[in-house]
């Protein structure tokens, strides 16, 4: 005699995912699927994500590494879902191999991550960290800064968040220079190769995804063609920069500061970057906001759903080479 199917299983890693109950989480639970809140104060190395995904069906990840080592602990998987849009923490070869769809959220955090990216260029201009510890400290020392106004601001990347902080700079009245060999630049925006980028921007801002012909784009060479008064800012992957390279420039003088929401290894308790005072540093916020969250969560449970039940995801990554079925 055959027993009844198991019952279907998602465990979702992603902190904002499992923080608070909400139409995210009921997407799941009313298809009638299993949510497991697994989530940890820092990403999870794949071979901790192994184990909690031995008997998932579908896993909803944030940051956390998942390669070779976790698809082959978890037979029943079928799908993972980013809750966010890069998806370098997933081997997406490794999950072709195995049968397994990988989803993203395009769009849900476009509008948080260019915000912060706009307050970062202002807290930079005013040097607002100092000027706030300064009071706190009980101090009254006012810094002479800088306006955004009339400043060239060039973006690497001309995606949608690279897109959004175009339109918001503008709105600032700063000159805006792009970058992008797969996009086209939207108007207003002068599309420029990275040597004219270096060499006319006061402002560098990065939104770009990180793969091999990212990996360390902002390098030793890159920001010794960079003006000495200009500032960088990241929001988009911490492995865009040689963060030793950057630490020794802006040690030097060859840049005026940098702020930074990613790190190469997070948490960046090793980074040279957190001893340069010219460095704001924050704990990758760029998508931390309500509104972001809900979209995210809403997005990747959609599409979790639909994979477990024979649907179309609307925000497919990769697909298998052959779907895997459930043993």
């Amino acid at each position: 005699m055959t027993g009844a199917p198991e019952r279907l299983r998602v465990v979702a890693t992603a902190r904002s995912f499992c923080a608070a109950d909400g139409p995210h989480q009921r997407i799941v639970r009313d298809a009638g699927i299993e949510l497991v809140l697994a989530a940890g104060d820092d990403p999870l190395d794949a071979p901790t994500l192994a184990r909690l995904a031995a008997d998932a069906d579908g896993l909803i990840l944030g940051l956390d590494r998942c390669d070779e080592r976790v698809f082959a602990a978890a037979p029943r998987l079928r799908v993972v879902a980013r809750y966010g849009v890069g998806t370098d923490s997933v081997d997406l070869d490794a999950a072709r191999r195995h049968g397994v769809s990988v989803t993203n959220t395009p769009g849900a955090n476009t509008v948080a991550v260019a915000e912060l990216t706009l307050a970062l260029m202002l807290a930079l201009a005013r040097d607002l960290p100092a000027a706030v510890a300064g009071m706190h400290g009980g101090g009254w020392q006012r810094r002479r800064g800088w306006e955004l106004a009339g400043k060239t601001l060039g973006l690497i990347g001309l995606g949608r968040i690279g897109c959004a902080v175009a339109e918001r700079a503008r709105a600032f009245g700063m000159r805006v220079l792009g970058h992008d060999p797969y996009a086209t630049a939207p108007e207003g925006v002068e599309q420029v190769e990275l040597a004219a980028l270096w060499a006319r921007s006061d402002v560098i801002s990065l939104h770009v995804g990180l793969d091999p012909s990212t990996r360390h784009l902002i390098d030793r060479d890159a920001l010794a063609q960079c003006r000495p008064n200009a500032v960088l800012v990241n929001t988009a992957r911490g492995g865009l920069i040689d963060e030793a390279a950057l630490a020794e420039a802006l040690r030097a003088g060859r840049l005026a500061g940098a702020a930074v929401d990613v790190f190469e290894s997070e948490p960046p308790a090793q980074s040279p970057l957190l001893a340069v005072p010219n460095v704001i540093a924050t704990p990758h916020l760029g998508a931390t906001t309500r509104e972001a969250a809900q979209l995210m969560g809403v997005a990747a449970a959609t599409d979790v759903v639909a994979v477990l039940t024979g649907g179309t995801p609307r925000h497919l990554v990769t697909a298998p080479s052959e779907p895997r079925r459930s043993p």
